[in-house]
């Protein structure tokens, strides 16, 4: 008997992935969308409880995605060569993990086999959200600095594995 197939972000780099298995490993957390301030006196980035204006807080999800960018011009649009650029990404999303050369943790869907395992885990900005930008000025904003978006929820936080030679991520 032979072991079961590994799954594809297993074994292929971010960029030899197929654009389904690509969208696939958005866990839909909705993190990203949050808005975030940049403090150019230290160079951190600052995590809200306030999401895009596209975020609809009940899915998690972009309520125009095809349309983003131009709806929402400073809206980024992953790639493989630019996650390296993206430290401002969760560290519970998937493109960052797999860029890290880490795994996939259990609660992510594609492991998991359910979107609402992302929920369960507390990754999911569902009923975390305080509005959306367009009802905040920016000192309202400033006071909607959050941690939580920027952390692991205590009991999520996947076991780090070394990364094989024989595993082709990068």
């Amino acid at each position: 008997m032979s072991d079961p197939p590994r799954p594809f972000w297993q074994t292929k780099s971010l960029a030899e992935m197929s654009e389904a298995e690509w969208e696939s490993l958005c866990d839909g957390c909705g993190r990203c969308c949050l808005v975030k301030l940049d403090d150019e006196d230290t160079g951190r980035i600052h995590f809200t409880d306030v999401g895009c204006r596209l975020l609809d807080g009940e899915s998690c999800r972009c309520r125009d995605y095809p349309n983003r960018s131009s709806v929402v011009p400073d809206c980024v649009t992953l790639r493989p060569e630019s996650i390296a650029d993206l430290h401002w990404m969760p560290p519970t999303c998937a493109y960052r993990l797999l860029a890290d050369g880490q795994d996939l943790p259990a609660w992510h869907p594609l492991v998991s086999g359910r979107p609402e395992s992302v929920v369960e885990a507390g990754i999911s900005v569902k009923g975390r959200l305080s509005g959306h930008e367009e009802n905040f000025s920016v000192p309202e904003l400033v006071e909607r600095i959050r941690a939580w978006p920027g952390r692991w929820p205590k009991d999520a936080r996947p076991a780090r594995k070394a990364k094989a030679d024989s595993n082709p991520r990068s």
